[in-house]
């Protein structure tokens, strides 16, 4: 496999007057048994090349799962009288859902025990559970393919039994009514698995006279249904990269007309909960780090939107919850989360005080309005993820559980900071990152792991791994990179990251590797990159732009053949992100992703070492992309340096199912990247 594939017919494609040839477009094909024969010689390769690390990668793979506590349950929270948690048993893979009758004193109920339904097969994953507000029936969605698409199962509660119907085909999405035996669940389009239809299914009858009531025409658009935190209200939410369009229904009445919150429009994005006589809206309208209005349940729409948190020019708001007496917001400043209390009586509100450097804090999961107590999480690069429990009144703050890292772990042997490299623009882009304090030398010589993800405004927050203390114990530094096109400094800097400005993203990656170099955390000979999916185009265009920055890289299931699938509207996610990438059938789009598409760019020159890994199933990123990608650098790198592609032939995007067997995957990784700095144990 270190030299090129037998070419096939070259596939021709055109657009705005300017031809590509694809000579590895027969990939795509997966019915082609050409093709999976490639994918298993591919497989086959890896193996060969890194047999050398088989026992170390199985040394690996019995530290990190030594480090997770086996027979390990959640915090239980208390909804609907009963108080509910999930737990894992010694060896068991998947997750158990129990719950509890009004005390945690009483015998404990088993509701769905996921080890039992997904024995003897090779991938299994329970999206979630919903129970009907009667408490009587189970809804649980299961995927064995790991494409995301799931069939609906139902289990009466009381006698335990698993109904016979079943609602195939459906995206996972789904809430109950409360008559106790309605069901409200989201479609997908089998072919653009495009989130595009709601149906209404009642128990008891055929699953396929469950009855249409919304489809979403726009193509841009998917659309997803949610109950209300007070259960009162039932949400249908369409949605696009820059739009937002709301109905609701009140859960009581299922059979009942849908009523519009605000029809949709461009560049205005809304999401809604219900508190007595308001719908509470967050909401960029006017607004671009978004604000927090209510409007009365009489008349919902925009002209009757009253501003309750007004709009700050240094402060996203991200989220927020409603209690009885207070008002929560959890809001991000200059990259890092904050959580803000405000009392409904006007008076003072106050916020939680963190002192870490870098770290991450999130509401947690608070399904009751009486109380005064908030749950809330936090974890940092040193400190494992905690849950806390914050009364609102005397603000005493109590530990309910932290993660335990099995055999011992000391935060203070390791030390976390945050550091800012200058883009090539003069903007400066935050780095988070962690070493252990005993190994870690500023003389340049330490192997340093860049990770960074940088699209969709999804912000890469500074977050614990127990299974990163392999890499850390070892010599590593770990560093994220906060580069444009996540939302960790405000919503302009996702602006900055996307559409026509995208190649910030790479710029800004380019700049905090060449700042961690300078300032001597690392050296290109011992810096490595990795990112996955949007993450793995990064990852295709670093190495493109600046090959001799990095020693080796790591592209999971990347997105790396642009704008041949953004030109493909018959494959999932196309259209659903024209307002994130652009759409190419546009010259101006065209043309600039064709400047920065990784498979595109593909030129004859030297490469880092590089492991790709992808999922025969994916939804998200489609197979051939990394194996085309793979293929083209093949026929057309000059260098002697590794080339790796590892398929999993049983999984999608978020690779193998169950807590532990994704740990096989993590430890091939880092097993690649100590056979490049020659950190593989001797045998024997």
């Amino acid at each position: 496999m270190n030299s090129p594939i037998a070419p096939k017919k070259p596939e021709i494609l055109e657009a705005h007057g300017h031809r590509r040839i694809d000579n590895y477009y027969w990939m795509r094909d997966r019915e082609n048994p050409d093709v999976i024969q490639y994918l298993k010689d591919e497989n086959a390769y890896l193996k060969e090349v890194m047999k050398d690390t088989e026992e170390f990668q199985k040394d690996l793979f019995d530290e990190m799962k030594g480090r997770i506590k086996e027979d390990d349950e959640s915090v239980p929270y208390f909804k609907s009288g009963y108080y509910w948690y999930v737990r894992y048993r010694q060896g068991g893979e998947y997750p158990i859902y129990c719950r509890k009758k009004d005390s945690l004193e009483n015998q404990e109920e088993i509701i769905l025990d996921v080890n039992e339904l997904a024995d003897g097969k090779a991938y299994f994953h329970v999206a979630g559970i919903a129970v009907s507000s009667d408490q009587k029936m189970l809804a649980f969605p299961v995927d064995e393919v790991g494409r995301r698409i799931y069939t609906i199962h139902f289990k009466n509660l009381e006698t335990g039994e698993i109904l016979p119907e079943k609602i195939e085909q459906i995206t996972g999405n789904m809430a109950w009514a409360t008559d106790h035996y309605t069901l409200f669940y989201a479609k997908q389009n089998p072919d653009t698995l495009r989130s595009n239809q709601i149906f209404r299914y009642e128990l008891g009858t055929k699953p396929e006279n469950s009855e249409l009531i919304f489809e979403e025409l726009d193509e841009e658009f998917t659309c997803h249904v949610h109950k209300s935190k007070s259960q009162d209200y039932l949400f249908i939410h369409s949605e696009s990269t820059i739009s937002s369009e709301i109905r609701y229904l009140e859960a009581k009445n299922p059979n009942g007309k849908w009523n519009l919150i605000q029809s949709r429009v461009p560049h205005l994005e809304y999401a809604v909960d219900h508190y007595e006589e308001h719908f509470w809206i967050r909401t960029n309208h006017q607004a671009q780090n978004f604000k927090v209005v209510k409007a009365p349940i009489s008349n919902p729409s925009l002209e009757y939107w009253e501003d309750f948190i007004p709009h700050r020019d240094q402060v996203l708001i991200e989220d927020f919850d409603l209690f009885e007496s207070f008002f929560v917001s959890q809001e991000r400043s200059n990259g890092l989360t904050r959580i803000f209390i405000k009392p409904w009586d006007g008076s003072a509100g106050h916020e939680l005080e963190f002192e870490e450097e870098t770290y991450t804090a999130w509401i947690g999961n608070n399904p009751e309005f009486k109380t005064e107590i908030l749950r809330f999480g936090y974890n940092s690069l040193v400190s494992p993820p905690s849950t806390f429990e914050y009364h609102m009144v005397t603000r005493k703050r109590t530990l309910l559980k932290q993660q335990e890292v099995v055999g011992g772990y000391q935060e203070s042997d390791y030390q976390s900071a945050k550091i800012w490299a200058k883009a090539e623009d003069g903007v400066m882009i935050p780095v988070s990152l962690v070493y252990k304090k005993s190994l870690f030398k500023p003389d340049g010589n330490n192997p340093l792991l860049l990770y960074a993800y940088g699209s969709y405004g999804f912000s890469m927050d500074a977050y614990f791994s127990s299974s990163r203390l392999s890499l850390l114990d070892r010599g590593f530094v770990y560093a994220i990179a906060h580069i444009r096109g996540g939302e960790d400094l405000g919503r302009n800097w996702y602006e900055d990251g996307k559409l026509l400005k995208k190649k910030n993203t790479f710029l800004d990656f380019i700049a905090c590797a060449n700042h961690l170099i300078k300032e001597k955390y690392t050296s290109p000979s011992h810096l490595y990159a990795m990112g996955g999916s949007a993450g793995g185009l990064l990852m295709g265009a670093v190495i493109n732009m600046s090959p001799e920055l990095f020693n080796g890289a790591i592209a999971a299931v990347p997105f790396v053949d642009v704008v041949t699938t953004m030109l493909d509207e018959t494959i999932p996610l196309t259209t659903g992100e024209f307002k994130e990438w652009g759409n190419p059938k546009e010259k101006d789009y065209y043309d600039y992703m064709l400047s920065y598409s990784p498979y595109d760019n593909v030129e004859t020159k030297s490469y880092p070492n590089l492991l790709v890994t992808s999922g025969l199933h994916d939804s998200q990123v489609q197979y051939w992309e990394p194996t085309k990608w793979v293929a083209k650098l093949r026929e057309l790198k000059s260098d002697q340096n590794l080339l790796l592609l590892h398929t999993n032939m049983e999984a999608g995007h978020g690779g193998a199912s169950g807590r532990f067997n994704a740990l096989k995957e993590i430890a091939l990784e880092y097993a690649f990247l100590f056979k490049l700095e020659n950190m593989i144990p001797k045998k024997g």
